[in-house]
């Protein structure tokens, strides 16, 4: 259990650190799909910056051993913007398509709350 956590939050790390770039630097490309017009620039760069600064803390206190709380603290903290984030794209498409952000948003939100349980309950960081 503890390799496949550590597997999960490496890919939620890359998978977060990617989106967080996006959402800071690729303004442009935000505002084409549907709801992405409805925030400004500075609350995408403020969500992504937040999810950045998650995907780093995902991994770098449980692998150096310095106040692992924190990786269960991103994990759930991940979990809850996810889930803001999926009611408010649900609000706008329900489809399941690729190219409808709502689909990446639960997916990793439903792995960002299995990390954040598998660390608080199934295999809890020393």
């Amino acid at each position: 259990m503890n390799v496949l956590l550590w597997v999960l939050q490496v890919v939620l790390a890359l998978f977060y650190l990617a989106g967080g770039q996006y959402k800071v630097f690729h303004f442009t490309e935000l505002v084409k799909v549907p709801p992405g017009g409805a925030l400004s620039r500075g609350q995408w760069g403020a969500l992504g910056v937040f999810e950045m600064l998650c995907a780093v803390l995902l991994v770098v206190p449980a692998a150096a051993k310095w106040m692992p709380v924190l990786t269960l603290l991103a994990a759930a903290a991940l979990a809850l913007e996810s889930l803001a984030l999926a009611v408010w794209f649900a609000r706008y498409s329900l489809a399941l398509r690729a190219t409808n952000p709502l689909v990446y948003v639960v997916v990793g939100g439903l792995i960002a709350a299995f990390v954040a349980y598998g660390r608080y309950t199934l295999r809890p960081l020393p």
